[in-house]
């Protein structure tokens, strides 16, 4: 045991990098590729239900999604549309 008379120390736990929108689901999008699956209706599926099972857990894919609003979601995808298609 140590000398419980002084304060003990530690490093604090390094914060995870907070992922964008757009980084996170080109991440789900190569995982469910990857295994196969229609990443377009899959990802139609989480948003609209808001349900994680339609995220497959490859590469962490689920718990990757679930860390990002789906408003957040949707806005990007909105957002890159209207970039790409109506300016």
């Amino acid at each position: 045991m140590g000398d419980i008379s002084n304060t003990q120390f530690f490093k604090a736990v390094q914060e995870e990098k907070k992922l964008d929108a757009s980084q996170v689901l080109e991440q789900v999008y190569v995982a469910l590729t990857e295994k196969g699956y229609n990443p377009i209706n899959q990802i139609v599926g989480y948003i609209m239900s808001g349900d994680p099972t339609y995220i497959t857990s490859h590469k962490s894919a689920r718990s990757l999604i679930m860390k990002v609003e789906r408003d957040e979601i949707l806005e990007e995808l909105v957002k890159v549309y209207v970039d790409t298609r109506l300016r």
